[in-house]
This record gives structure tokens, sequence and C-alpha cells, in this order.
């Protein structure tokens, strides 16, 4: 049964009525290209969200991980995020082909603050600039390229508020269930089949490349 709502707001000018409008510096911290800050940052990420949406704008949300400084940043206007193997359902990359736009969160442990960066992707094969994303000799089949239309740091607020960095916080390993249990169960098998089994064991050997 899905919930339904009595009183929800429709317009910006019924939002404003409950939410004042943005102060100046808020306004003003928004960039269309990335400055030294936002290089420093990017730099030192070893983890981003990227979001896309297809041409009916059904949205996605894909979490992208590798090494500090793996997106590469190839001019103040354009940033490459290396496409590592993964369960090749490519619904980012789909999503792209249709509809350009994207949004990126990039994340650095126990900085409080994140970085925005919104833009227009493309999907490249360039070679030059994908050995510059080569690990241990490897080479992504593709990479998702990025102009920078808008980018500007986040406020810490959130990251506070969620205590992520706080290490008690942190569940044990005897609480959290079992990722390959809920792969089983939400995909509606009896038991773990033997191929899914083997990438849970890779992954767990560090063959992510």
């Amino acid at each position: 049964m899905t919930t339904t709502f009595s009183d929800v707001i429709t317009t910006v000018e019924e939002l404003r009525t409950v939410m004042a409008m943005p102060g100046e510096p808020a306004v003003r911290k928004e960039m269309s290209r990335l400055d030294e800050h936002s290089r420093w940052f990017i730099e030192r990420a070893p983890f981003v969200f990227l979001a896309t949406s297809n041409a009916a704008g059904q949205c996605d949300v894909s979490p992208k991980g590798d090494a500090p400084g793996f997106v590469q940043v190839l001019d103040d206007e354009t940033l490459v995020l290396p496409d590592r193997p993964g369960n090749n359902r490519a619904d980012s990359i789909s999503n792209i082909l249709q509809n350009p736009h994207v949004g990126m969160i990039f994340v650095v442990p126990g900085a409080d603050w994140t970085l925005r960066v919104n833009g227009r992707a493309s999907i490249i094969r360039d070679a030059d600039v994908l050995e510059r994303c080569a690990v241990k000799g490897k080479l992504p089949a593709l990479g998702i390229a990025v102009h920078v239309e808008e980018a500007y740091m986040h406020c810490p607020k959130c990251i506070i508020r969620s205590g992520l960095w706080d290490a008690e916080q942190q569940l044990s390993e005897d609480e959290r269930p079992s990722f390959a249990l809920m792969a089983r169960d939400q995909a509606g098998y009896q038991q773990v089949p033997d191929d899914i089994a083997e990438k849970f064991t890779a992954v767990a050997n560090a063959e992510l490349y």
C-alpha cells in the first residue's frame, strides 16, 4: 500500500513561505569552474556519488570509489571518472547516453564538508586520458568525462549531524547483515549462485581491477 499525503507543496512560492531565501554567501559560493580548493578536495577524495537520470527523468545515484585522486582533473572545467569493473548494469552510463546532465558529491574521510559538482557528461575512450586512470597497469575500458557547470563546497551540517566519521557509531561485523545473504534474498534465490559467490570471493581477495 502506497502512502498518500494531504499537505503537499507544489510551487516555489509555497516553498518560500516555509523556507527563507538563501543568504548571499550561499549564492556567491557557486562557481562555474574548479578553483584551487576544489582541486585539492578532488585530489584527496577516494569516494564520490554520481547522480544521473534517463530521458524520462528517472533518477539514479551510484557510489564510485578508488584510491584518492582516482577522479582525474584535466583542467578547470573538465573531470574524468574511470569506469572500473562492476556488475555491468551500466545504469549511470546508460542514463548519460540519454541525458548528459549529472551531479557529483565528493567525500574525503574525516572532512565535515563535501564538494558538489554539476555538469554535462559524455562517455569517452580516449587512450591518452584512460592511461592516466590506469591502476596496476590496467586501463578502464571507458571513462565518464564531465564538463563542469557548477561547483561549490557543501555546508558541513549534514556530516556533523550524522556523526559519519564517529568510530563509536560504526556497526561491528556482527551487527551488519551479510551482503551475500541480502543479495540472495532480494534477487529471490534459494541460495547464492556460484558466479555471485565467486565475485564476493574476488572482492574479499582485492581482485578489484
